[in-house]
């Protein structure tokens, strides 16, 4: 039998093994950078968009606030004119003055209650979104935020505890309802607008305070200066604090996101 030699593979040298690892570590790190420099990029477009809606959200409720603060010194205003003319005047024959100032401070009250938007503010904390904020400060300041909102809404309730176990009991014994009817037909707006033009015109409507035989003066004068500290400190405080914040957050998007 004839008999054939087996053919032999050369081996390869160790250089060649040492390539090959090269190689594949090189297209491996490769992807891991392009991956990384993917979400990288996504992160930022997401942090970019979030930035936009949470920025609108503040620049909203920073105009809101201010309206509602220049409503609430009109209200601060009113109550000091109460406590002054129930220690001293008359409620029998009731001014023009009287009546819009008792109706600024006792009557208006949605326009002077701030309710702040955190929807965006809500999903940043509750998707863990606030991780794309890079920056630490923005990190601190919209956490800071969050208390600062839920500050105010204690605060607000404080104001509505007061006025549903003192003031609506005073307001029913003594306000003169026909007088907000006459109003209302009469501008057919909010009580708050209605009664700016009504202070401005030169109509009278009658305001007849309910009850005079049993007004008492001493009641009326603490039940004003009560409420009227209370509405003060949430002004200065809580409504300040949030104010303040929202300025800096404005600031610090626009820094960091290059917004308008």
């Amino acid at each position: 039998m004839e008999v054939h030699a087996h053919a032999h593979t050369p081996r390869q040298k160790w250089t060649h093994y040492l390539w090959e690892f090269l190689m594949l570590f090189l297209a491996v790190f490769c992807g891991f950078l392009a991956e990384n420099f993917r979400e990288h990029k996504v992160e930022q477009h997401r942090a970019k968009e979030l930035a936009i809606s949470f920025y609108d959200e503040l620049k909203r409720d920073s105009v809101t606030i201010q309206t509602i603060q220049k409503n609430r010194l009109k209200r601060d205003s009113a109550l000091t004119y109460l406590k002054s003319y129930f220690q001293d005047s008359s409620i029998i024959n009731c001014s023009k003055t009287f009546s819009v100032n008792f109706n600024y401070a006792f009557i208006v009250f949605a326009s002077n209650i701030f309710e702040p938007k955190d929807a965006i503010l809500d999903q940043l904390k509750n998707s863990g979104s606030l991780r794309y904020f890079k920056n630490v400060e923005l990190q601190k300041l919209t956490g800071d935020l969050s208390v600062a909102i839920a500050n105010i809404r204690t605060r607000n309730k404080f104001e509505s505890d007061f006025l549903d176990l003192y003031l609506t009991p005073y307001l029913l014994k003594h306000n003169d309802i026909g007088f907000y009817d006459k109003i209302n037909n009469r501008y057919k707006i909010l009580l708050v607008y209605a009664l700016s033009q009504y202070e401005n015109s030169n109509e009278v409507f009658p305001f007849h305070f309910n009850k005079p035989e049993a007004f008492d003066k001493t009641e009326s004068v603490n039940l004003t200066g009560m409420y009227q500290l209370r509405c003060l400190g949430t002004s200065i405080k809580q409504y300040t604090d949030y104010q303040d914040l929202n300025t800096r957050l404005l600031e610090k998007l626009r820094r960091e996101y290059k917004l308008k």
